[in-house]
């Protein structure tokens, strides 16, 4: 077994805190573009929302052009996190991937300690439910890539955000690997480069993946990229509103 398996084998699965003084956003949507190899391939928007003591993230990813007739993708993704710790409090999805149409709820009782997730195959019409024992603040998987900002970026210090992924915590270690200058549609960036790895879960299957974060106290991702057989998509920054 691994050195870093055992380590978090014998300690309870707990998110990180915020830096002091971060806060999550009020109002704030993000829009990106996003590349298959050489083609543009859809777009992807992501907004945040304050409601007290919670936070809502809402993402949509859509295909588009002629991307559409090979793999068409209509994803709708929202989760609820507690603003002051992060912990997840629930996420849902409604997915469209070829053929694939999956509608599901997941949530996360840390009174009781268990998950509890309720699932619908559209095209079959069947149903599923699951639970799962927890033990402590979670992030899921949407909510992670934008929960890191709000954590301590230096090249070299690693951190380390437990992730609720297909009925299992899962620890994905983000590497902070260095400082980079990028350019995207809005221009030219200072940015410091994560590389998030897992030993198992969506992290791991989906390749090689990267984050570039600005190198400032907002730690904005203005990139992403994952790199697989299948080829390499890229999501750019392309827009970024605050109301």
């Amino acid at each position: 077994m691994p050195l870093a398996a055992t380590a978090w084998s014998q300690q309870a699965y707990e998110l990180p805190a915020p830096k002091p003084g971060f806060s999550f956003p009020d109002k704030q949507t993000l829009t990106y573009a996003v590349d298959w190899r050489v083609f543009s391939a859809g777009t992807a928007v992501v907004h945040f929302d304050s409601d007290g003591s919670r936070e809502r993230l809402s993402a949509s990813a859509n295909t588009i052009g002629a991307i559409n007739m090979i793999f068409r993708i209509d994803d709708h993704f929202q989760s609820i996190f507690d603003r002051q710790r992060g912990c997840t409090l629930e996420f849902d999805k409604q997915t469209v991937e070829g053929r694939r149409q999956i509608n599901s709820t997941l949530k996360l009782d840390y009174n009781q300690g268990r998950t509890f997730m309720d699932q619908k195959n559209m095209v079959k019409g069947e149903t599923k439910h699951e639970e799962a024992a927890i033990g402590g603040c979670l992030s899921d998987l949407l909510t992670g890539v934008y929960y890191a900002s709000s954590q301590p970026m230096e090249p070299g210090h690693n951190f380390v955000l437990p992730v609720f992924d297909a009925q299992r915590t899962i620890p994905v270690l983000m590497k902070v690997e260095t400082r980079e200058e990028i350019k995207t549609p809005l221009g030219v960036f200072k940015t410091v480069r994560v590389h998030p790895t897992a030993d198992s879960g969506v992290v791991k299957n989906r390749g090689d993946i990267w984050i570039w974060y600005t190198d400032d106290e907002r730690h904005l991702p203005v990139q992403m990229q994952a790199r697989a057989l299948w080829g390499t998509i890229t999501f750019r920054l392309t827009g970024y509103e605050n109301k």
